[in-house]
């Protein structure tokens, strides 16, 4: 019997090169040597997905997306197969697998495809054999057309959560070039603390408005299933962070902590529709419009009725859907009777995150200050429980988040490494 079950899994900057992939094989197999059995989701080397992504451009403006996932997936089953050899040639036995022969059955969405299920029996029958199991990250197939599918940009960090729940591991190990989760971006804010515990809930609204070490998906699914997810360089031995629930004293202590962290996004755009006739049903028929288009809003003010009986309606959402909504705005605008949609892209949005903002009133008062003395204007403002985020000029972002950064006390008197340049 075995010590514990383990899931790892590392990015794309972690197995950059032959090099990079060796150290990999040589922390996994350490772990083995302890007695784990050991299941390692891996992402494609470096930026292989955008040169298969620039390759595919070049020969075909406007592939399949059928074919894009095929030939997108490739990259994922090189690390793996590479991965393997590595250990093999350190006297261990290892394994590769693609997301369908590791079980990963998916919705039929190509491109962005959701895990319904897995089916590890593959996977159990290699750890039974004391195998270390390497997977292809970020894909899985179709359980109705038995297609390949890719689950978005940044997923393998969904892949690998999902498998440590379906396998009962101990935890789910998610490894980067960064020594775990910070207090801010470490390339924006040098004294950026490491957090050594963060709840699901402040990770869920870091991970939402930017922060890149974790994709979204990977905590919810992290949540629901109450997989604690341990984040950690694969450069250094350094101890990391845990997200996970927190137990009482633990989120007594969270609390009294005022502020957990800092995020920013600069792929948000803001569309602004003008000259909206007040009348009830208006903002639903906009808001129609644009979810038809498939397209997720974020953020959304409206102005109050102006003298002629019309309003404004702003929102923000992904700058790759932006030419989509306004297309979608304007075959509804005879109907509606607007007088214009305007887009912006020159924005972005810093959001200050804790759950002690809950039990201490002041912080939208402190945040507020703090960057009017730093003169930023701000544009957009949303709330939630535990989240303040604002909506700026672009070119403000940084120096929005170290003036909030410093505000709040978050700075710390040492430098944070990254170690690699990328965060993933």
């Amino acid at each position: 019997m075995r010590a514990l079950r383990i899931v790892q899994k590392f990015g794309g900057s972690s197995v950059a090169d032959a090099e990079s992939i060796k150290r990999v094989a040589r922390r996994i197999v350490a772990t083995d040597e302890q007695g784990h059995d050991v299941c390692v989701i891996v992402s494609a080397m470096g930026d292989t997905t955008d040169e298969l992504l620039d390759l595919a451009q070049r020969v075909s403006p406007n592939p399949r997306p059928r074919e894009l996932d095929m030939l997108l997936t490739a990259g994922e089953r090189m690390s793996a197969a590479l991965l393997a050899m590595a250990i093999n040639d350190l006297g261990h036995t290892a394994r590769s697998f693609t997301g369908s022969q590791a079980g990963v059955l998916t919705t039929e969405s190509h491109g962005d495809a959701r895990i319904i299920d897995i089916t590890p029996g593959r996977i159990e029958s290699a750890l039974g054999d004391g195998d270390v199991v390497i997977v292809a990250g970020f894909q899985g197939v179709s359980q109705t057309t038995k297609d390949v599918t890719t689950l978005g940009r940044g997923a393998s960090d969904t892949t690998a959560v999902a498998l440590a729940a379906a396998l009962g591991a101990s935890f789910c190990e998610i490894y980067s070039d960064v020594d775990g989760v910070f207090t801010a971006d470490p390339r924006i804010v040098p004294g950026a603390q490491r957090i050594p515990e963060i709840s699901y809930d402040e990770m869920l609204e870091m991970a939402a408005n930017g922060a890149k070490i974790l994709h979204l998906r990977c905590v919810e699914y992290a949540r629901r299933e109450h997989v604690d997810v341990h984040v950690r360089s694969s450069f250094s031995d350094k101890p990391g962070t845990w997200v996970k629930d927190l137990d009482e004293g633990k989120r007594m202590e969270a609390e009294a902590a005022l502020i957990t962290g800092i995020a920013h996004d600069r792929t948000e755009a803001k569309i602004t529709v003008a000259g909206v006739p007040d009348k009830i049903g208006n903002a639903s028929r906009i808001f129609e419009a644009v979810a038809r288009a498939g397209i997720n809003i974020d953020m959304i003010v409206q102005n109050a009725s102006v003298q002629d009986n019309t309003t404004a309606i702003s929102f923000t959402l992904p700058q790759n859907d932006g030419p989509k909504a306004m297309a979608a705005l304007a075959a509804v605008q005879d109907e509606i009777g607007f007088a214009q949609a305007t887009y912006n892209d020159k924005i972005g949005k810093v959001s200050v995150i804790g759950v002690g903002m809950r039990s201490h009133p002041g912080v939208s008062a402190h945040t507020f200050t703090a960057l009017a003395e730093a003169g930023i204007n701000i544009s957009m403002i949303s709330t939630s429980e535990i989240r303040i985020s604002v909506v700026v000029p672009i070119d403000d972002i940084d120096r929005a988040v170290r003036a909030v950064h410093t505000a709040f006390g978050l700075d710390a008197s040492g430098e944070a490494v990254v170690y690699a340049g990328t965060g993933r």
